[in-house]
């Protein structure tokens, strides 16, 4: 396709030209307007002067008969002008007036005509155009007043020539006009498409050009840029999950292997199968919550668990998981309490609870204060004035709602936090417990898919994480 093809086949130049037609219609039912009302002043203009001049000289008639009334027509017909006097008799000759001939019939119908007509004073037989009057006065004579329509003609004639010349401007304007907006537009649009290409060849890293005007191809800019980057972040996520499935899940299964392959080769009894098919049954269990947590990761991040949320209060969630890790935290020696305040929210419950339960495990697997671990065998210590280990709170700030776990151990250095929260990152401090190190990990996807956030601060000692989402939905946020 050429150039000029693709000008005229954008939206813009469609467009321009629709306006084109609008407004060219709009100036052309203007200047009709402004022409038939001159015409029409005009004409009301003209037929007051010949009934003013009818009335006088039909007064004229009456007072001084048909001699008084044909020495003024004669006198009058001797001025400059456009006006037009005839008398006749009933047969139809001439009496008096400066008209030569009319059109045959206009002097037997008294009233309103538009004739042709000749002047007496003229050398040429030229033909005008005239409104006159036609009245019947008494003797049988016809006195006819008129005025030529050459002035009223000519007018319309320059309204005429300016409607045209307008209209002419406003087509050539406004096709310069649509080609240079629809080059524009189309520029911008190239550089668009060249962008996207780029992208749909491999490379995410690419962003469409955003103008500074604020228009909505800007905008609509901004907003692919967006998605492109959440694209980006998805299509890196993805490949390092690959890469850490392949690393982080590789050292299990060759230990379940080599387990199995030793049970086979040394176990003797009944007994040290058992224990060695115990051991494989707890590494594949292992395994299976790996999987599974990343399955919930990309259920949440891929915004399909948006169909099954419900409106339910965060304090009940807290307290079902104070409830079920307590038990928990008392066989590892922490005091686990929780703090509620009503706080109704609208998202997946299952994975809100899920995101708050994998809290309460990291609290309690990496949270143990020091002090709890070198006086745990003091039987006689009085905790009864001293703060929970772990603390789990649920209250409402402004639209948020905030679900907090908070324990006293060694925390997280401030330059590991945005590490943390990613698939398969586990710290060194906690590379002695069992895990994955996807507990951080879902607990940001699902505020991610409620539009909320992950929020990690030091709790002086300790670590203070927490789970912010707005109370109302994420769908309902965007309204």
């Amino acid at each position: 396709m050429t150039a000029f093809g693709k000008l005229i086949r954008t939206t813009a130049f469609r467009l321009t030209l629709v306006y084109l037609l609008l407004f060219a219609l709009f100036a052309a039912s203007l200047l009709g307007y402004f022409a038939w009302n001159t015409r029409r002043m005009i004409t009301e203009q003209i037929t007051e002067t010949v009934n003013s001049e009818l009335s006088e000289l039909t007064d004229q008639y009456s007072r001084a008969g048909l001699r008084g009334l044909v020495s003024a027509i004669e006198a009058r017909a001797l001025r400059p002008g456009a006006n037009l006097y005839l008398i006749t008799t009933s047969q139809g000759q001439g009496v008096a007036g400066n008209i030569a001939s009319l059109a045959p019939g206009i002097m037997d119908h008294p009233g309103w005509a538009e004739t042709f007509y000749t002047r007496l004073d003229e050398t040429d037989t030229k033909s005008h155009y005239a409104l006159v009057r036609v009245e019947q006065l008494p003797g049988g004579f016809r006195l006819l007043i008129g005025r030529d329509l050459e002035e009223r003609r000519r007018l319309f004639g320059i309204v005429a020539k300016a409607a045209q010349w307008s209209l002419l401007i406003v087509v050539v304007l406004g096709l310069c006009g649509g080609v240079f907006v629809a080059r524009r537009v189309l520029h911008r649009i190239d550089a668009m498409t060249g962008t996207t290409q780029r992208i749909m060849a491999g490379d995410l890293s690419e962003r469409l050009p955003v103008g500074r005007s604020g228009d909505e191809l800007d905008r609509l800019a901004e907003n692919l840029n967006a998605m492109l980057e959440r694209i980006e972040a998805l299509m890196v996520g993805l490949k390092e999950v690959s890469d850490n499935i392949a690393h982080d899940l590789k050292t299990p299964l060759t230990r379940l292997r080599n387990r199995a392959e030793e049970a086979l080769a040394k176990a003797g009894n009944e007994t040290e199968y058992r224990a060695a098919l115990e051991r494989t049954i707890d590494e594949s269990d292992g395994l299976i919550r790996t999987f599974n947590a990343l399955l919930m990761i990309a259920r949440a991040e891929s915004g399909q668990a948006r169909d099954n949320m419900i409106d339910f209060d965060a304090a009940e969630v807290a307290q079902g998981i104070q409830e079920l890790y307590e038990p928990l935290a008392e066989d590892k020696g922490l005091s686990l309490e929780v703090k509620t305040e009503a706080a109704s929210i609208h998202g997946n419950r299952e994975l809100i609870s899920q995101a708050l339960a994998n809290l309460v495990e990291n609290a309690i697997k990496y949270g143990q204060p020091v002090a709890v671990a070198a006086e745990s065998d003091l039987p006689d210590k009085n905790t009864a004035d001293r703060a929970p280990d772990i603390l789990i709170e649920a209250q409402r700030e402004g639209d948020n709602v905030h679900l907090s776990v908070t324990d006293h151990g060694p925390g997280i250095p401030e330059a590991d936090r945005a590490r943390a929260v990613e698939r398969f990152v586990r710290l060194e401090a906690s590379r002695t417990q069992p895990g994955s190190g996807l507990g951080l990990s879902l607990a940001s996807a699902v505020a991610t898919l409620h539009g909320g956030d992950l929020r990690l601060a030091d709790s002086q000692p300790g670590l203070r994480v927490t789970l912010v989402i707005p109370s109302r939905g994420v769908e309902q946020k965007s309204v």
